[in-house]
């Protein structure tokens, strides 16, 4: 008997976007008159009307729908991508410095007006997402001036890269960190990864050449300075000279960067380039294989030189292992990659998605239990990794070549 293949996958992956991902939120997640979204749901569905607001869950509401428009053209994923581009623009740009304050409260204040440059990133991404599913002109021309704001004020010229986060003029702060769980460095990995990330959805769709010279920049200081080709792994905080500052490793880091490199490179339509990145996310994607998934399909969620260091599994991690897997199989061939893509998006469906209220638990421990403390929506927890595997993994499977993943009893 055959295993499943691609064509059962796309069907279950699809479906959890469309009847499971996007309905959540346009039914859970919406708070309802001025106020845009909640800043906090439970598991069990108890909203925190009080709860703080950030830049970054709108960004990632507004590419979500945006890109889900863009496939299906439903005008209920229009409407949510309408309301999460006015109150990004409403209620989190700043009109004097120009820019997207990181936080505000549940009545509009501002709360915390810092620029982190993360933040910045994912409101290019998500603009630059908009405009391409509306054609409306206003969303790229503010994700223009917001990528001209950050070459200007964050980019570093000495050693190459961008900082990590200004106060509310743009001037620079002490206290950088992204998150009280990040280290006061003035460098990151995560903030290089989104930075490349959004750079290469806006030159998708604004062919700009400076625009292209800094997102070729971004990727040569990913692979000089931040991938470590000899380990397949990448590093997370550094110096402002580039010495890394923690030996930690974040596997969803890994395998999501691996993906998003190759698609820098096929951005930017440099053969040169694709061939330095190809074996690379090949490589990346075999050592998490290697060493970041558990055997039930799983991936941890941090390790370290000595082994793991926290062997929960949260839900982006997982999200993003399965779209990394398949593009190493489609880079490679090697039929175990897509296999784990598979396993990955099995362990999703068994511990991960919500049967009874609704969109992926946050995470669960490594025996399968929940982690009831953490939220269903929250300053962090978004649609936007599980939602964009719900298209990119779709969009990849449906191109792979019939007898790709079918058992080999069976040929």
């Amino acid at each position: 008997m055959s295993s499943p293949g691609p064509a059962d996958y796309i069907a279950r992956i699809e479906g959890d976007l469309r009847r499971n991902i996007l309905p959540f939120w346009m039914d859970r997640a919406v708070a309802g008159g001025e106020r845009g979204f909640l800043g906090a749901l439970t598991n069990d569905l108890v909203p925190d009307p009080a709860a703080e607001r950030g830049a970054l869950l709108t960004s990632r509401i507004l590419w979500t729908f945006a890109a889900a428009y863009a496939r299906y053209r439903d005008p209920a994923y229009l409407r949510m991508a309408d309301l999460a581009f006015s109150d990004l623009t409403a209620h989190f740009h700043d009109p004097r410095s120009g820019g997207f304050w990181w936080s505000i409260a549940a009545d509009g204040r501002v709360l915390r007006d810092r620029k982190q440059v993360y933040g910045q990133a994912f409101a290019i991404y998500a603009l630059a997402e908009y405009h391409a599913a509306t054609g409306r002109s206003e969303p790229l021309e503010r994700a223009i001036a917001v990528y001209r704001l950050l070459e200007e004020h964050a980019a570093e010229r000495r050693h190459g890269g961008y900082l990590e986060a200004f106060d509310r003029g743009w001037n620079p702060i002490a206290d950088m960190r992204l998150s009280e769980v990040d280290l006061n460095e003035p460098k990151s990995q995560n903030t290089h990864l989104h930075v490349m990330e959004a750079y290469t959805r806006l030159l998708g769709v604004w062919p700009d050449p400076g625009l292209r010279r800094a997102l070729a920049a971004v990727v040569e200081i990913m692979l000089a300075r931040i991938v470590d080709p000899a380990t397949g792994h990448l590093g997370l905080f550094f110096s402002e000279d580039w010495s890394p500052r923690s030996d930690r490793v974040s596997y969803g880091h890994d395998i999501e960067a691996a993906w998003l490199l190759a698609w820098a490179a096929d951005v930017l339509g440099d053969p040169t380039l694709a061939a330095r990145i190809r074996p690379l996310a090949v490589k990346i994607a075999a050592v998490t294989l290697a060493e970041g998934v558990d055997s039930d399909g799983g991936v941890f969620n941090e390790g370290g030189p000595g082994g793991l260091t926290n062997t929960n599994k949260e839900w982006w991690p997982q999200a993003e292992a399965v779209v990394g897997f398949i593009n190493a199989f489609q880079l490679s061939g090697q039929e175990r990659f897509l296999a784990a893509a598979f396993r990955t998006w099995d362990f999703i469906e068994l511990r991960l998605v919500d049967r009874r209220h609704g969109e992926w638990f946050r995470g669960v421990t490594r025996d399968g239990r929940v982690l009831e403390n953490e939220l269903k929506v929250s300053f962090w927890k978004c649609p936007y990794h599980n939602g964009r595997t719900g298209l990119e993994a779709v969009r990849r499977l449906r191109g792979l070549p019939d007898r790709a993943g079918k058992d080999p009893v069976s040929k």
